[in-house]
């Protein structure tokens, strides 16, 4: 079984344990605001949908979602939205340092 973005039930539930804050600005999701900043969205890493594994699937804020688009993640993170709300390797949560770190 699947949500309505095609990732299974399993691998929802593993994200959803493992990524209490944005996995690349660091926000600290809320349920109560209505701010995009801090609203959860689901993510794939690696802009593939059929890649839905745990390994590329993330939450993020939807702030970084909307910003990143259809953007390669090293695009998007030397781009200026990250520069902006300094984001970098550094910063960023491990599951997408462990991408970063492929495209080298």
């Amino acid at each position: 079984m699947a949500n309505r973005w095609g990732i299974p039930l399993e691998v929802e539930n593993i994200v959803i344990k493992r990524d209490k804050n944005c996995v690349y600005c660091g926000v600290i999701f809320s349920t109560s605001e209505k701010s995009r900043k801090n609203r959860k969205s689901w993510e794939h890493i690696i802009n593939d949908i059929k890649l839905n594994g745990r390994e590329n699937i993330a939450l993020c804020c939807v702030s970084c979602n909307a910003s990143k688009g259809n953007k390669s993640l090293n695009e998007w993170i030397n781009g200026s939205y990250c520069k902006k709300k300094q984001i970098t390797f550094e910063s960023v949560s491990p599951i997408v340092k462990n991408h970063l770190l492929k495209q080298f």
